[in-house]
Parts: C-alpha cells; sequence; structure tokens
C-alpha cells in the first residue's frame, strides 16, 4: 500500500453496539483518498460524515473493517500519535479550539506537547502563521480575534505539527461569509503550495464546488463520488437526498425547466453567462434581430 495514502475497507460503525435496534452509522465504506487530494464531504444531517472524520483521526476505531494511514492500521494503539499528529482536525466552533491567551501560544502548544526542541517550535510556529496569513498577529490575543482568524489559528496549530492531511468538520458552519472565505482561501493555498490534504466536510454547497472531488454520504453508504460539476449537474437525484445544489446550478436547472437549454455541469457564473449569452444571440439570429 501507498505509505501515503488513506484508506478505508469495508468499514462499518455502530455507536451503542451493544443495545438492540441500533442501526449502523457507517456500512460498506470503501474510500481511498491519495496524498494531496482537495476534497469536499456533504450529506444531510445524521449520514455519518463526522463519524467518517473521527475515524480518520482515530477517535474512533470501525467496528468491522480498517482504517489505514498508509500502512498503519488505526486499531493499533502504538501508532495512535504517529495518526494524530499526522491526520489534523479542525472542528465546528473555533471559541472550543483555543487553549492559550496569545496567538503564537496557541499554535505553540501542540508541538510543545510532542517535545519539540524550543528552536524547532519557533521555526514551526512563525512558518504556520505565514502559512495561513496571521504571522503580524503572533503576538495578539486570541479572544479578541473574529471566528475566521480563530479557525485560522487552529489551522495554524495542527499545521505547526507537520500533519499530512487536516479533516475540517462543518469548520465553516458558525463563520460569516467574509471568516468562511478566509478559510477557503487558506485551506486551497495549504493544499496547493504545500501538498497537504484537505478532507472538507460542510453543509455549504458553495463551498464543494470549490473542490476537485466531492463524495456524498447518505445513511452511512458513499452513493455518488466525483468532481463536483458531475455531482451537482444530477440536480433531482441531488434535491431528493434533501440537500441543496450551488445557486449557479439552481438557476441552470429552472432554465432549464422553462425550455432554455443549458448544460447543468457548468461550475461558474462566467462560464455560465456566455453559454446564456450565445443561447440568446442564436436565438435572436433565428428571429431575424440584429443589432
Amino acid at each position: 500500500m501507498d505509505k501515503k495514502r488513506i484508506e478505508l475497507r469495508n468499514v462499518h460503525y455502530t455507536y451503542n453496539k451493544g443495545k438492540s435496534n441500533k442501526e449502523e452509522t457507517l456500512r460498506k465504506i470503501d474510500l481511498k483518498i491519495e496524498q494531496g487530494e482537495f476534497i469536499s464531504i456533504i450529506g444531510r444531517n445524521g449520514s455519518g460524515k463526522s463519524t467518517l472524520a473521527k475515524l480518520l483521526n482515530a477517535l474512533i476505531v470501525p467496528g468491522e473493517g480498517t482504517v489505514y494511514i498508509g500502512n498503519i492500521d488505526t486499531k493499533d494503539n502504538n501508532f495512535i500519535w504517529e495518526i494524530r499528529s499526522s491526520i489534523g482536525m479542525v472542528f465546528q466552533n473555533p471559541e472550543n479550539q483555543i487553549v492559550a491567551t496569545s496567538v503564537e501560544e496557541d499554535v505553540a502548544f501542540g508541538p510543545e506537547n510532542l517535545g519539540i526542541p524550543p528552536t524547532e517550535m519557533r521555526e514551526r510556529v512563525d512558518g504556520a502563521l505565514k502559512a495561513v496569513g496571521l504571522y503580524e498577529y503572533a503576538i495578539h490575543q486570541t479572544a479578541f480575534l473574529s471566528g475566521g482568524q480563530k479557525q485560522r489559528v487552529a489551522i495554524a496549530g495542527i499545521l505547526a505539527m507537520k500533519p499530512k492531511c487536516i479533516v475540517m468538520d462543518e469548520a465553516t458552519s458558525m463563520l460569516d461569509p467574509e471568516g468562511r472565505r478566509e478559510v477557503m482561501e487558506t485551506v486551497r493555498e495549504l493544499n496547493r503550495k504545500h501538498g497537504i490534504t484537505i478532507i472538507h466536510i460542510s453543509h455549504h454547497m458553495e463551498e464543494a464546488c470549490l473542490f476537485d472531488r466531492v463524495i456524498v454520504i447518505e445513511k452511512g453508504s458513499i452513493i455518488m463520488d466525483g468532481k463536483p460539476n458531475e455531482i451537482f449537474s444530477k440536480v433531482d437525484v441531488i434535491k431528493e437526498l434533501g440537500l441543496d445544489v450551488p445557486q449557479i446550478t439552481e438557476l441552470l436547472y429552472e432554465l432549464n425547466k422553462n425550455g432554455i437549454k443549458l448544460p447543468l455541469d457548468i461550475g461558474n457564473i462566467e462560464e455560465a453567462a456566455c453559454k446564456l449569452i450565445k443561447v440568446i444571440m442564436d436565438e435572436c439570429g433565428r428571429d431575424g434581430y440584429s443589432n
């Protein structure tokens, strides 16, 4: 197996397994994630997204099947800290992830607990803060940061431990639009410049469109896996799952229902506008209009 790959093989998980009439939260999950991928996982509440995230970080282990982080089976307790230093987690509430009063102290918390020497720790903290665009905030008090800045501090704290992958479990759901934009720009930069695998669990379909690969989970199973334009072009299927589609896709869908035929796999406003203008110009030409 590729030492950099994350792989789940026939994974099942059930909470309170000992009790009767408990449905599986995850079932028959087979998934491969290569180093450097940029992935969004979507699904309605209770679909199993957060459970999958916890399995990747060994916060829980599968009841059946195997989760491999590289060549390491997450059930092997001898490697638990190696797993958790290579797979960083960013959670929903930024307030719950801040442990220190200053930005640089918070970012240093993880490396300090790993026993990193002071000189190297200084380099890691500075590098992590530069990577998330908060180097000038190093001595600021964390209490006075915005929600988006706090999430970026949380990401910096993970970066200081040099992970191969960052899993973001609804990490933008409590942020305003500006905070979400800040975080999305940060993780895209980390992926492109540093090759860090990003796995982003979200309810925001506009965010999911920004990723290279979208995985859809329903009732504990992976039911769709592909590029954003492929996934969201299946509008009827997405809506049947109780999910929204991006606004641009919704617009194209409604135009199609009203006789204006445009492809549904257009992923950005500029391309949609060009296609729509072409359709209008073609219609004008057929009707005999000209400038």
